[in-house]
């Protein structure tokens, strides 16, 4: 991947946050303003942390991306409160993916009726993101995601690869999808330079999170952050490189998980700037 590629990519990011206690402070003291901060929701705690902490970043002029998993929503009048409470915060972009809340909290089983309502001229949100899982999903088969994402690319405007590790089936999927006609732009999941023994901690002490729930289903990707030079985010961008930088593959930029270890990924991403400034 050429530096001046790699640096675009650097400089279109988004970091997804968990809402806990310790955020908004973290958020404040090293993300720049042009950061885009999106904002996790979890099926134990429900919505309110995540747009008490989506108005108060936003309060602070951050450009915020609530998550808004369908399966958290009551009903439709729910819906239109959370709505509503986005809008008057100054939200226009909204991250709409089904969730891991079982049984639901009421009859959206899915994202497609939420993407729905939220849609059309006259909906409140300018973007509707939605997931794609490079990697299979442990409960969905891959068929059927894709074939989801086929389903709401009329409702949505664009999509966030799930977390992935390897370039190879990263690049496989961006193909896949394209070739089924799904045109909408994607940003890459990428994990931050996460120290394995904090990431624990952090999962210990919050357990919330779709990011962390994801990777406890694979806990081989633990190994992946405690091998000596088992992961790097810079080594994954370099050799998928050929499939991020197609024009074809619509790669709009990287989503960063930072499992709250923000000051240490704006770090790597500033050094990384640097380097490639040089």
């Amino acid at each position: 991947m050429g530096a001046q590629t790699l640096r675009r990519l650097l400089t279109r990011v988004r970091y997804e946050v968990l809402p806990a206690k310790a955020t908004e402070e973290k958020v404040l003291a090293h993300v720049p303003r042009d950061v885009v901060v999106t904002v996790t929701a979890s099926p134990v705690k429900g919505l309110e942390p995540t747009l008490l902490l989506t108005e108060r970043l936003a309060a602070h002029g951050y450009r915020v991306v609530p998550h808004v998993p369908a399966r958290l929503l009551r009903d439709d009048t729910h819906l239109k409160d959370v709505a509503e409470r986005l809008r008057t915060a100054g939200v226009a972009d909204v991250f709409v993916p089904a969730g891991d809340a079982d049984p639901p909290a009421g009859p959206y089983h899915g994202a497609l009726p939420v993407l729905r309502a939220l849609a059309g001229p006259g909906g409140p949100f300018a973007d509707l993101g939605i997931t794609g899982y490079p990697e299979s999903h442990p409960l969905i088969h891959d068929d059927v995601t894709i074939q989801s994402m086929w389903d709401k690319r009329e409702y949505a405007t664009y999509i966030v690869s799930n977390l992935c590790f390897d370039p190879r089936v990263l690049g496989d999927w961006l193909a896949r999808v394209r070739r089924r006609g799904v045109a909408l732009p994607v940003h890459l999941g990428v994990a931050g330079p996460v120290q394995r023994a904090k990431l624990l901690s952090m999962a210990a002490k919050i357990g919330v999170g779709e990011s962390t729930r994801f990777l406890t289903r694979h806990p081989s990707w633990f190994l992946r952050f405690a091998a000596p030079g088992g992961y790097a985010p810079e080594r994954l961008l370099t050799r998928g490189a050929p499939a991020f930088t197609a024009p074809a593959t619509a790669v709009a930029g990287l989503h960063l998980f930072t499992f709250n270890q923000i000051a240490e990924t704006e770090r790597w991403r500033r050094a990384a700037l640097d380097r490639l400034a040089g």
